[in-house]
């Protein structure tokens, strides 16, 4: 199961364990069990601390095993397979449950201490979903941390009849206590806030009692990121509050364009910018959506932040970096069966529709990699672009060309998903050139038809232009002073991970200059 470079990789972790791990095993005959046989057998041969139980009892899914310490039935649980992505969610299983301390923070592993609800999670898993880890992840720890927890993540191509009879359409899909929780990436602050009812009114009071910022940055994508290594290296009390941090780039597999680092996946990279800013005196604020800003009624004042959770922060200067979001088809239907066949993340979502027939709205570059991904898993795929030819680059176009089980479809205007009440069933699109309406029978359809700026919540507040981006001029500045913008929820072109990092830099140096120049008028 493992080679030799997994198996000395895994070999030098589990020398990390401080104390017992025992992994029960519930097995049955059949091909799946025997390959997670020889998978716990292997793992067990690394370490003399892990030691290997059988336990057909222990849970209804076959095969399925428990990580917990030694004399205990309690711990996170894997039905199927924990290879591909999920690889790492084994070995923090292993780490945590042997004694390793969790990089996330006390606070929020105090939180999962104290949880008194029994809460019992499922999460179906896919072996190719670069979005699923971190969710199975946090739940994990949760497991591992409170004995109330229990967390089982389910390989979604191994228990395929669970995932058609609970009508999972995307990966990671969470269950609580039997009943739909959620679905995409959740970080553990995401994941408590919705599980513990009292979470939201404790972190608002606490945000509110905070002391006012020299620069507050929301958003903690690359350009937020930047901008907080720029500020805090000029000494000023700063602060980060974002919703996830790392914001789009989670959803971004391979990176091949970042000047210096040849190639990485968003994940890593993400990871790298959190590291970065851990370095430094920054105030992150994880899980918070800022929903509303007031600006200094004179300038030199205090502008005001409010979260969604009911806290205000203040700060005499504010870095807006908040990014940008999938840009949806606004057709009917689409709405109804999202998560139910619509999805955004072929790479997530792809083997669920393994064997059936699936479209991709969307020309450019995202649409053509996403079509081209998408015929080696599924029966057929057809791609709609609503300009009279695709965007994509030329070498996607020829590979897309070459495919037997791809068809390509221009002048489309998709006008409505179809779908029975359950899930998708198909799309309806207009002929731009004839005017006809046509049909197609489809399990999925992956939307790839570029983004939208995150600023919505700034109406009355900037100036921003007809596609909502903020208006900067050429040191990052908006129309209200002291408040300063980057990244790609500007007007700034080319919206690329690296230009972010640019502007973010920017509009940090011009915060910091409008602060030393400008004297504070309150406090």
């Amino acid at each position: 199961m493992l080679d030799n470079t997994l198996q000395q990789q895994l070999r030098s972790y589990l020398e990390k364990l401080t104390r017992p791990v025992t992994l029960v095993a519930c097995l049955d005959e059949g091909k799946a069990s025997s390959e997670v046989s020889a998978l716990l057998e292997q793992i067990t041969g690394l370490s003399d601390l892990i030691t290997l139980e059988r336990d057909d009892s222990l849970s209804g899914r076959k095969p399925s095993f428990m990580v917990t310490q030694q004399g205990q039935r309690h711990g996170p649980v894997f039905a199927g397979s924990p290879l591909g992505h999920e690889f790492t969610s084994l070995v923090l299983a292993l780490l945590h449950t042997g004694g390793h301390p969790s990089k996330e923070s006390q606070a929020l592993l105090s939180q999962v201490a104290e949880l008194d609800d029994d809460l019992h999670f499922e999460t179906y898993y896919s072996l190719t979903c670069h979005n699923c880890p971190d969710v199975v992840q946090a739940l994990n720890l949760m497991a591992v941390l409170n004995p109330k927890v229990t967390h089982t993540a389910i390989d979604g191509g191994v228990f395929g009849e669970e995932v058609t009879q609970r009508e999972i359409m995307g990966v990671p899909a969470v269950f609580l206590n039997g009943q739909s929780f959620g679905q995409g990436r959740m970080t553990l602050g995401e994941i408590l806030s919705k599980a513990d009812s009292g979470s939201a009114r404790k972190a608002a009071q606490a945000l509110s009692e905070r002391t006012p910022y020299d620069v507050l940055i929301v958003g903690s994508g690359p350009a937020g990121a930047a901008a907080a290594v720029y500020a805090a290296r000029k000494g000023i009390r700063t602060g980060l509050i974002g919703e996830r941090f790392g914001g789009q780039v989670l959803d971004t597999v391979d990176i091949e364009n970042y000047i210096s680092v040849p190639k990485t996946v968003g994940s890593q990279l993400a990871g790298s910018l959190r590291q970065h800013i851990d370095d430094y005196q920054v105030d992150v604020i994880d899980t918070q959506s800022v929903t509303a800003l007031t600006a200094a009624q004179q300038e030199g004042g205090f502008h005001q932040l409010h979260t969604a959770s009911g806290a205000t922060l203040a700060a005499r200067s504010v870095i807006i970096a908040t990014g940008a979001r999938w840009r949806n088809m606004n057709v009917p239907g689409e709405e109804t069966y999202r998560t139910r066949g619509v999805t955004y993340c072929p790479h997530c979502d792809g083997p669920l529709f393994k064997g059936k027939r699936v479209a991709v709205i969307g020309g450019g570059n995202s649409g053509a990699e996403a079509a081209i991904d998408l015929a080696g898993l599924t029966e057929h795929v057809t791609l709609l672009e609503f300009a009279p030819s695709l965007k994509a680059d030329q070498v996607l176009q020829d590979k897309l060309h070459s495919l037997g089980n791809v068809d390509i479809i221009v002048n489309a205007q998709t006008s409505e998903v179809l779908g029975d009440g359950r899930q998708v069933t198909g799309l309806r699109y207009l002929d731009r050139l004839s005017g006809d309406s046509h049909a197609l029978s489809l399990s999925g359809i992956f939307v790839q038809i570029g983004l939208l700026p995150n600023t919505q919540w700034l109406e009355g507040t900037v100036e921003r232009n007809g596609m909502g981006e903020i208006l900067v001029d050429a040191k990052n500045e908006t129309s209200q002073k002291g408040i300063f913008a980057a990244g790609d929820c500007t007007t700034v072109p080319y919206k690329q991970i690296i230009v972010a990092c640019g502007e973010g830099a920017k509009a940090s140096l011009s915060a910091f200059d409008y602060l030393i120049r400008t004297p504070s008028i309150e406090g």
